[in-house]
């Protein structure tokens, strides 16, 4: 048995069959949030592009995931019209539809030009001092208690306080950040109780009114639009328009957000990952130049990022099916990242794996704007971490966010064993 594979086939070939031909994102049981990569593969196998009882297509295999995302212009990220029935008009129906994942060119052009400016590689290199400086703060801190949930005393806690910084959000004002990101983000579900969408929809107005008041400020006192990405938002154009007021405090806020559930689910999965696999936590130790290929293996294998989605603007087909304009497409990027056709043995972890292309970030036009940051976020984290806590171990059950579309724990409690 290969020691680093993270399970085997879980489901005989009749009942893989039955798998994929019943698959519903909107009815997913329990077992699916512990493992969805073996429905992954029963779809893969017998279904590879799903037909699910809404209409919408599940499709699973990575060459078919990587052209949606490449053909911008046949399908669309747009989604007024998607959003419109589940969310109503309702602030969280202003916010996704608004954000620069959730839109085409122009929009989608405006706001990234201005977030990649502010996030340029000078900019990041410039940074890595001060994420250095926070990352060794917090293993202090859990150093001095012996234990510590790992995603509440570490993992969340970087990217809110790089994000804060680089909106110039007051360290008094950051308690609320995490809560509000993860309601807003937790309405992408496919399936939503009442009260999840009046959370959702009471954070996306709280955020807003907050972010109004950040935004104010600034216009009287811009920073350095080189480094203050508020600041770059706020007086960018493209075209010759700036961003009019909703535009900029949607987008601040899918910024914040972005930036947090991504890195706190990459850095959580991989600490995670090594226990399961202590062999790859040694062998990333002993050769601490892997950390790279480390970081991108953990975003193919468990990636922070499970489920993206389109809209088809004209008749197309994909897979080999025929899909009308109108039809909705659901990007197994989780499964793609598991594909045979493009990862070798791909259901084992392998820290120097290499190359890997995966599409945890996506692809084309709307490949993370942040990526670079995530990266640099989540290889500061993992090898520092690493350092300074070899052996550290369980201390009690992870908990894990029982969520389709981002992959990740909610709490992970850790013995550490400092060195």
């Amino acid at each position: 048995m290969n020691l680093t594979a993270d399970s085997v086939e879980r489901f005989a070939p009749d009942q893989a069959r039955a798998v994929a031909r019943d698959f519903d994102l909107k009815r997913l049981s329990d077992d699916f949030f512990a493992d969805p990569f073996s429905y992954y593969a029963a779809l893969r196998a017998h279904d590879p592009v799903h037909r699910m009882p809404d209409g919408a297509y599940f499709i699973t295999r990575w060459r078919d995931c990587d052209a949606v995302y490449r053909d911008a212009r046949v399908f669309s990220s747009d989604k007024k019209i998607e959003f419109r029935p589940k969310y109503g008009d309702a602030p969280l129906y202003a916010h996704h539809t608004t954000s620069l994942v959730f839109n085409d060119p122009p929009l989608h052009t405006h706001v990234r030009r201005a977030i990649q400016t502010a996030l340029s590689n000078r900019v990041i290199a410039e940074m890595e001092a001060g994420l250095v400086a926070l990352v060794d703060r917090l293993i202090a801190a859990m150093a001095e208690k012996g234990r510590a949930d790992i995603i509440e005393d570490f993992a969340a806690a970087i990217p809110v306080e790089i994000i804060g910084n680089l909106l110039g959000v007051p360290h008094a004002d950051r308690a609320p950040l995490r809560g509000w990101s993860l309601a807003i983000l937790g309405a992408l579900e496919p399936t939503l109780t009442p009260a999840q969408l009046a959370l959702g929809n009471d954070s996306v107005r709280d955020f807003a009114a907050y972010l109004k008041g950040l935004v104010d400020d600034r216009r009287g006192n811009p920073g350095d639009p080189d480094k203050d990405l508020l600041t770059r938002l706020i007086g960018g154009e493209h075209d010759g328009r700036k961003l009019d007021e909703p535009e900029l405090l949607q987008n601040c806020i899918f910024i914040l957000n972005a930036g947090h559930e991504t890195t706190t689910n990459l850095i959580g999965n991989a600490l995670e990952i090594f226990v399961r696999f202590p062999a790859e936590r040694r062998r990333l130790i002993e050769n601490p130049a892997l950390i790279r290929s480390a970081v991108e293996e953990v975003l193919r294998f468990e990636s922070s990022n499970q489920l993206g989605n389109r809209a088809v603007s004209e008749d197309t087909v994909l897979g080999g099916v025929p899909m009308p304009k109108g039809t909705l497409v659901m990007i197994g990027i989780g499964a793609a990242n598991r594909d045979p056709e493009a990862f070798p043995d791909p259901d084992r972890f392998d820290v120097a794996r290499n190359p890997t292309r995966h599409l945890a970030f996506g692809s084309g036009i709307h490949m993370c704007a942040g990526m670079s940051l995530a990266r640099l976020e989540g290889r500061i984290a993992i090898e520092r971490f690493l350092k300074r806590f070899p052996d550290y171990e369980p201390d009690g059950a992870p908990k894990r966010s029982p969520r389709a579309r981002f992959r990740g724990f909610t709490a992970m409690p850790m013995m550490l064993n400092a060195r």
